[in-house]
């Protein structure tokens, strides 16, 4: 990887390690917009042979419950930042690791797949964020309702915020049929990681 890539991936990296709440939203707005956390935690490089995180979106009220877990690898192609989404073999074993790390020692022997379709692009704006995107082509299928919908979903990322809409839409119709009707989440950060993340997480092989 050259030394530009290297650079691109170190600055995101460092602006998305860290810890996401939307507790100022959902305190003004409780009706539309629950409490939610989302965690990003670098991982050791050996873990997916590259710069990786341990994400995890969870409601407030349920700690050990998350609703989303997966493991992201960050790639660059063309100058194009991607976050690769994994589904893991054994999620339920690192339930709550997003806000207690030591859960993440149970990396060791999970498997992980790539979910086809899921991963997100970044590009990096003019006044320093990130636009994310779900990847083209209706392929990140999503079950609500015991209904298949393809995902769309868009993101800014800033050093103090996370800020994500998603929708699911019909595959025949194109038609939305799940994803707030109220606007976007607003997520703060409520702690940052960006001091885990250096040249040495980019590039080398460290075991947990």
């Amino acid at each position: 990887m050259n030394k530009e890539n290297n650079q691109s991936i170190l600055i995101f990296a460092q602006t998305l390690a860290g810890g996401y709440t939307n507790k100022a939203q959902s305190e003004k707005s409780p009706k539309y917009f629950a409490h939610i956390n989302i965690y990003f935690r670098p991982i050791p490089w050996n873990v997916m042979n590259g710069p990786g995180f341990y994400s995890e979106q969870i409601y407030d009220h349920l700690p050990w419950s998350p609703y989303r877990q997966s493991l992201n690898k960050v790639i660059i192609i063309n100058g194009i930042l991607i976050l690769e989404n994994y589904i893991l073999s054994n999620p339920i074993r690192l339930a709550g690791a997003g806000r207690n790390p030591e859960l993440l020692k149970d990396l060791k022997g999970q498997k992980y797949n790539l979910r086809k379709g899921c991963s997100m692009t970044f590009k990096l704006n003019n006044d320093n964020h990130y636009l994310g995107e779900i990847e083209s082509g209706r392929k990140c299928i999503v079950k609500r309702d015991g209904r298949e919908s393809y995902l769309v979903s868009r993101v800014k990322l800033t050093k103090n915020a996370w800020i994500s809409e998603d929708s699911g839409f019909e595959l025949e119709t194109n038609n939305k049929f799940w994803g707030s009707e109220h606007g976007p989440f607003f997520f703060d950060k409520s702690f940052s990681l960006k001091d885990d993340i250096n040249e040495s997480w980019i590039n080398n092989n460290h075991d947990i």
